[in-house]
């Protein structure tokens, strides 16, 4: 989600708290003082890099990342916030066209008397 706000804003501020909750996820990930995984710092500032400064391998970089996520309205939202075109979301099925006779064969209804 702070990936899509900064997306969205391209605000300072966001790009921090994006680099914040990346430094905490990894931070949870040690099993010591000496680990030095850097996982999500790294790959938050290379989407953010991707996301704020338009190059030739940024855009195969975020839809590789768009292509990741599970959640099909999140997936389009930050395909649009990118400017991502087509991004393989789940097709909706088509909606039932309406059925003009949709109330045949029930009773007429009775209008209540005051």
């Amino acid at each position: 989600m702070a990936l899509l706000r900064f997306a969205v804003t391209r605000d300072d501020g966001d790009r921090l708290n994006v680099a914040a909750v990346a430094a905490e996820l990894d931070r949870r990930g040690r099993r010591n003082a000496d680990d030095t995984l850097h996982f999500f710092r790294r790959t938050s500032s290379q989407l953010c890099t991707a996301i704020s400064e338009p190059r030739q391998d940024g855009e195969a970089i975020l839809e590789r990342f768009c292509k990741q996520i599970d959640e099909p309205r999140l997936r389009l939202a930050f395909a649009a916030a990118v400017g991502i075109a087509g991004s393989n979301a789940a097709p909706r099925a088509p909606r039932p066209k309406p059925s003009h006779d949709l109330f045949r064969g029930l009773p007429a209804r009775r209008t209540a008397s005051l």
